[in-house]
């Protein structure tokens, strides 16, 4: 099974996305149906479906598309961390149509000013809320905000972590060393991920040759057993098709043994987000 592990949907006659008022490229409505060509083409049999907004509606809506589609295998929702009563907003989720497909939950830390807003107590007992309802809590953030997502993990050991888009890292030689470094404490933690997605829009013009270090960590400290590839469609559009995104991470997984890829390319994403066929 191959499972293409971060996409995001939207319908702007729904719902707008402030977010994307700056970007043209990315200021319509984007839906399965027209990601579909592509996943066939490249013989995706599964997808996850990730929020892109912080409000209570969205959720549901994904949930409800998992339910009518059977190739969105999985939901990383929203959901409010610092409420007193996230288990119970959880589970009122899982009891919505397509509820069975929740797998994680994410908040857009990058967002947030606060380098350190994942440290503040109300945070973290709203993360280990989610671990307790048995599901993974997606990182998203700057690189400024890596260090404080690896002493959450450190400090959670009993909550599931995977960290979108490599942690978002400069395609710099001067930024790799100190991502390299964190992403090396991640990695010793054993309930972490990584997803390997996103880094097309990190440099322009992106290459694989400009990628190559960095997916070799990933390799090299996380193994292909912790590592995801996902295509962060339409997003990556601001730099590369659906095509060019799945033939790179191809170009730069392929030295692994065809097991390895495989675990990269779809049973990564199956155990960590319990997806079967």
């Amino acid at each position: 099974m191959r499972i293409d592990a971060h996409h995001h949907v939207w319908d702007l006659a729904a719902r707008e996305q402030p977010w994307t008022t700056d970007i043209p490229l990315l200021r319509r409505t984007f839906t399965v149906d027209e990601l579909r060509p592509a996943l066939r083409a490249h013989r995706i049999d599964a997808t996850v479906v990730v929020q892109t907004l912080p409000v209570e509606p969205e959720t549901p809506e994904l949930l409800r598309l998992a339910a009518a589609d059977p190739q969105v295998a999985a939901v990383v929702g929203w959901v409010e961390l610092t409420a007193p009563d996230v288990g119970d907003r959880l589970a009122r989720l899982r009891e919505l149509p397509g509820g069975e497909a929740l797998v994680g939950v994410r908040h857009g830390v990058q967002d947030e000013a606060d380098p350190d807003w994942l440290l503040r107590p109300e945070v973290r007992r709203g993360i280990a809320a989610v671990g307790a309802a048995g599901l993974v809590y997606e990182l998203l953030v700057r690189p400024d905000q890596l260090a404080a997502a690896v002493r959450t993990v450190e400090d959670l050991p009993d909550v599931r972590f995977v960290l979108d888009h490599a942690g978002n890292p400069e395609i710099l030689p001067s930024e790799l060393p100190p991502w390299t470094a964190r992403l090396t404490a991640l990695a010793a933690c054993p309930n972490a991920a990584v997803k390997l997605s996103g880094l097309v829009t990190r440099t322009a013009p992106w290459s694989a040759a400009a990628l190559r270090p960095y997916s070799d960590v990933l390799l090299e400290t996380l193994g292909p057993d912790r590592l995801m590839f996902g295509s962060d469609w339409p997003v990556c559009l601001l730099a590369a098709g659906y095509d060019e995104v799945i033939g790179v991470a191809e170009e730069l997984t392929a030295a692994l043994s065809p097991p390895e890829r495989a675990a990269v390319f779809g049973a990564t994403a199956a155990d960590w987000y319990g997806i079967t066929a």
